[in-house]
């Protein structure tokens, strides 16, 4: 339970409005808008003719005009720094406190027996400091192999606006859970905006906990990992690299038999691209992941939630058509199926439209819903999907007859999503008192439970007054997978006040968007925003969970399921959900490898089972299957059978490792690089081939590698790498990566080597006089804010990447790899942080916020009249040069009729030392946006590959009518040696807007004579 603080309402709140009418008063107020996010086109986000409102907001990019709100969709979204704009921006009211009197002995009569779940538990624990105590929206997941780890993610304000995220773990089943303080969510990934998802990865064992965050490109996907139950955390990979992303969702598909098994999905909703629907895939247990899109912009299609089939590993998205928001707007269901994995996707129900809960448009903002006038609880009807063996299902929330503001709703549909029967309305109340928010879980064994938010039992509600109860969680269980359903009855133990929503940095209207529920075999877990703790005077929201058995179960054993033991053990533990009638259990019941075991003995008041064997039946080295088979046995409390149990373990004489490799660790590869070398891995046995991967294999250093094929003879693997570059390389292969009977797990292995060869290293420039050659083909590229893919006339190599390909940028950039629009206005000093994703393999000969519109009026009121990106060849095959001219203006100038900034970049062919050039003319104009000017070349920025020219503030532009020729200097000879200004190779993206040739030769180069790079002033 949270422990109450001495108030500090008056001073906060007097704080934060004071803090409030400084940040818009003090704004520079720009003369042409601006903005920091994405919009809907690569252009909309400056063409309006609105007068800006600039202002800087904590925790988000500097210079967000407030004019953008709602072509950016910034009022569509749910997430808490969304909710951030709205309240700076004057859009929104932050929430206040509103103290009561002492907490009501009426809500403590208003308990009940326990008919759903088990005890409530609150998972906040610790000291709260008010007003900074909203917690809400939650997900809840448990490990599936041991299910006494439980992670609950939460979005939490104690440290907002920095970071919105919270969670707590349980190491008993649930029992009780304890509170990540300090919060491990909170670095990494910069500002985290909350928005939980919770996913357990089986496969490595790991614990997913992902949240929008300002490191992820702006607002995008960011994952942290734990692999001990959620105790400790480490910072994971960007899902997606994002400027406007929200309300994302997740599943993970841990059966072992499905034709996907470990791959895990993330859904969410895009707003740099109008508020798409898009899913990524990751078959690499969260190492990369694969963008899909299912729905596009209009008509806007809101993720409600992600889940999968736990037979099939059929994939399905619910979404939702909100009918243009409001009360007004009719709602309609929709479902996305995949069938492969997530690689393709099919829109395959698209349901009736039905009226929308709730009781008034909330005043903060219109668009949404408010379950109570005039502004609180925010809600359009979302719930949520389950699937289990084709059989598809779905809870939402719809307005009920008459006065009845809303109501709890299922369909299913027995063909994977295509048709739906008849709504079944869940609650069975006949008041009109409302239910909505419902979430659902099927477990492993088919069983369905939906919780949601009910208020039969009270009369009336008020926010944030404890001595006025208002809702109770209530549930209704399926046992056969929704054919029927056992009565609908409370699950919370207490009828909870309204809570308020106190914190000056979150809308008023929030009170949580959704809570997940999941379920594995033997339970189902979910939590929800309850009221009942009262700090300063009034209820505030607070995180509570429970859980509801699935049935009679075995919950754990010893050997553990998918463990490795190297012994031959006559003793078989295991344990039970509930108590088990000893008179109907035989020592046949359990068998080993098909062999029963002949005696058995009851411990830990006869939830526990020891099955003894006169003779180990592990005998043979392998996969061992332990089974239970389904009703052997009774539950003492109802009589009901038990589910099945079959689980495996590995017994393990020698445990699989390497012995040595070929070339030795600590030797060389040769000759030198580049080229494609045979590396021998010896194991100490036969491994399994098909266990062994070319991904098994990393390599890291500065030489770099991949990994192109592998071949298995016994036991040696044999795996074919390629190296570019000359260096160190570090071999590692992962434990468990490869078998040896079917299931003995290599021990981990690493090796240092050298490559023969020349190391990679940084570009250098030299000044020069070289002038403009005009360009003579449009590229097209007329437009604020985008990228136009162009093909070049041959293969150019930047770093150790060869590309045939280019995308030119209205902002003065080279994009190579990512076309990063919209957001890509914003120029930072280099190496530049991501946007849409990295800008790694960019050339920048002048990144600043440029037009290349030559529509007169747009690009912020610019005339642009000749505007654009033009390009020419010159010179014979093997010699030519590609020049790419732009002709632009400064966003915003006001006295722009004609192109003022005039800049070229020269691609050579075949230069020995990867030649080009940038040729600087005029560089002209008055700007009215705030970015600096930056010039150079970026690489692997995570390997310390960028040579910088300038970064300049605004308003100081380099000197124009020079040139600067960017050269990588010879390697004098082919050495061993690692060179110390680098960690890891470059290594590029792939992206289908330009085509890498994998195989990039090194050629002697001339020597340049390099001018000392200088030191980049630091940034603002």
């Amino acid at each position: 339970m949270k422990k109450k603080s001495a108030s500090r309402s008056a001073f906060f709140n007097l704080r934060v409005l004071i803090g409030l009418f400084i940040v818009l008063a003090g704004v520079v107020v720009a003369l042409i808008g601006l903005g920091t996010f994405s919009g809907l086109t690569a252009s909309s986000a400056q063409a309006q003719q609105k007068k800006p409102k600039i202002i800087n907001i904590p925790g988000l990019p500097p210079g967000f005009d407030c004019a953008t709100i709602h072509e950016k969709g910034i009022d569509r979204q749910e997430n808490l720094g969304a909710g951030l704009i709205m309240i700076a921006c004057g859009e929104s009211e932050g929430g206040s406190a509103s103290p009561y009197p002492a907490f009501s002995q009426l809500l403590r009569k208003l308990t009940a027996p326990l008919a759903y779940g088990a005890a409530d538990v609150d998972l906040i624990t610790g000291t709260e400091t008010f007003p900074a105590v909203t917690q809400s929206e939650t997900y809840t997941t448990a490990n599936p192999d041991n299910p006494n780890q439980i992670v609950v993610t939460y979005n939490d304000s104690r440290t907002a606006p920095s970071n919105y995220s919270g969670a707590s773990y349980s190491s008993d089943g649930g029992a009780t859970f304890t509170r990540l303080t300090p919060n491990p969510f909170s670095t990494g990934h910069g500002t985290n905006f909350g928005d939980p998802v919770t996913l357990y990865n089986k496969p490595t064992g790991t614990f997913f906990a992902i949240f929008l965050a300002t490191g992820c490109g702006g607002q995008g996907i960011g994952a942290w990992t734990s692999t001990d139950g959620g105790v400790t955390w480490a910072v994971g990979a960007c899902v997606h690299s994002g400027s406007s992303d929200d309300r994302e969702s997740g599943w993970a598909d841990n059966n072992s038999s499905s034709p996907f098994f470990g791959n895990m999905y993330v859904s969410w909703n895009d707003f740099a691209a109008g508020g798409n629907l898009k899913v990524r895939f990751s078959t690499d247990n969260g190492a990369t992941w694969t963008e899909r899109q299912l729905a596009p912009a209009s008509p806007f299609i809101r993720d409600v939630q992600i889940t999968g089939d736990k037979v099939t590993g059929d994939v399905y998205v619910a979404g939702m058509d909100e009918g243009g928001g409001g009360l007004a707007g009719p709602r309609s269901n929709k479902i996305y199926r995949s069938t492969d994995g997530g690689n393709t996707w099919t829109n395959t129900y698209n349901g009736p439209t039905f009226a929308a809960p709730g009781r008034a448009d909330c005043t903060a903002n219109p668009y949404f819903v408010c379950m109570y006038s005039p502004d609180t609880w925010r809600h359009m009807g979302w719930g949520e999907p389950a699937a289990y063996n084709h059989v598809v299902s779905l809870v939402y929330t719809q307005h009920g007859a008459g006065a009845d503001p809303g109501d709890v709703y299922y369909i299913r549909s027995t063909d994977s999503g295509v048709t739906f029967g008849a709504p079944l309305k869940l609650n069975t109340d006949t008041t009109t008192r409302l239910q909505w928010q419902p979430n659902l879980s099927v477990s492993d064994a088919g069983t369905l439970f939906s919780v949601w938010y009910d208020e039969r039992e009270t009369t009336t509600c008020t926010v944030g007054n404890p001595g006025v109860p208002c809702y109770r969680m209530w549930a209704r269980k399926s046992n056969d997978n929704g054919v029927s359903w056992l009565a609908d009855d409370m699950f919370s133990d207490v009828v909870s006040p309204l809570p308020a929503q106190p914190d000056g940095n979150v809308q008023p209207n929030y009170q949580g968007d959704y809570d997940y529920g999941t379920a594995i075999l033997t339970r189902h877990l979910t939590s929800w925003d309850d009221g009942r703790v009262i700090i300063s005077g009034q209820s505030q929201q607070d995180a509570f969970t429970d859980r509801e058995l699935v049935g009679f179960a075995v919950t754990t054993s010893d050997p553990a399921c998918n463990s490795v033991i190297n012994t031959q053990p006559t003793d078989f533990v295991i344990d039970l959900s509930d108590a088990v009638n000893t008179g109907t259990v035989q020592a046949t019941d359990f068998t080993v490898n098909g062999t029963p075991a002949n005696s058995f003995t009851f411990q830990n008041g006869d939830t526990q089972i020891t099955f003894h064997f006169n003779s180990s039946p592990v005998s043979t080295p392998g996969v061992q299957t332990m089974n239970i088979p389904a009703n052997a046995f009774t539950r003492v409390s109802d009589g009901m059978g038990n589910f099945e149990f079959n689980c495996s373990f590995c017994y393990v004489v020698t445990p699989l490792q390497v012995t040595s490799t070929n070339p030795p660790v600590g030797g060389t590869f040769s000759p030198p690089a580049p080229g494609d070398y045979s590396y021998d891995v010896n194991f100490n046995q036969a491994v399994d081939p098909a266990s062994v991967q070319t991904s098994d294999l990393t390599l890291t250093g500065n030489a770099g590698g991949s990994v192109t094929a592998v071949s298995v003879n016994g036991s040696t693997a044999t795996f074919t790498v390629h190296f570019t570059f000359g260096g160190s390389v570090t071999a590692s292969i992962g434990a468990g990566a490869v078998t040896a009977e079917g299931c003995n797990g290599n021990a981990a292995f690493t090796g240092n080597y050298t490559v023969q060869g020349c190391p990679p290293q940084q570009y250098v420039f030299t000044q020069g006089t070289a002038t403009i050659v005009p360009g003579t083909t449009d590229t097209g590229n007329h437009i604020d804010d985008g990228d136009t893919l162009v093909p070049l006339p041959f293969a150019f190599q930047l770093y150790d990447q060869t590309y045939n390909a280019v995308n030119v940028n209205s902002n003065g950039r080279l994009d190579f790899v990512t076309v990063n629009e919209p957001g890509g206005y914003i120029s930072a000093c280099l190496p530049a942080p991501p946007n849409v994703g990295p800008y790694d393999y960019t050339v920048f000969p002048l990144w600043t916020d440029q037009c290349t519109d030559n529509t007169p009026g747009n690009c912020g009121g610019d005339n642009c009249t000749g505007c654009g990106i033009f390009t020419s060849v010159e010179g014979s095959v093997g010699s030519r040069i590609f020049h790419i001219e732009w002709r632009t203006v400064l966003y915003a100038d006001p006295g722009a009729t004609a192109p003022t900034v005039h800049f070229e970049v020269n691609l050579f062919e075949g230069d020995p030392n990867l030649k080009f050039e940038v040729v600087y003319g005029d560089l002209g104009g008055v700007s009215g946006s705030p970015q600096m000017w930056v010039g150079g070349v970026q690489g692997n920025s995570g390997a310390g590959f960028f040579t910088q020219d300038f970064c300049n503030p605004a308003g100081d532009p380099p000197p124009g009518n020079v040139s600067k020729t960017y050269e990588i200097p010879p390697c004098a000879s082919p050495s061993p040696t690692p060179t110390p200004t680098a960690t890891a190779t470059p290594t590029a993206t792939a992206t289908p807007t330009a085509t890498a040739t994998p195989t990039a030769t090194a050629v002697p180069r001339s020597t340049p004579s390099p001018r000392p790079r200088p030191t980049p002033p630091p940034r603002p």
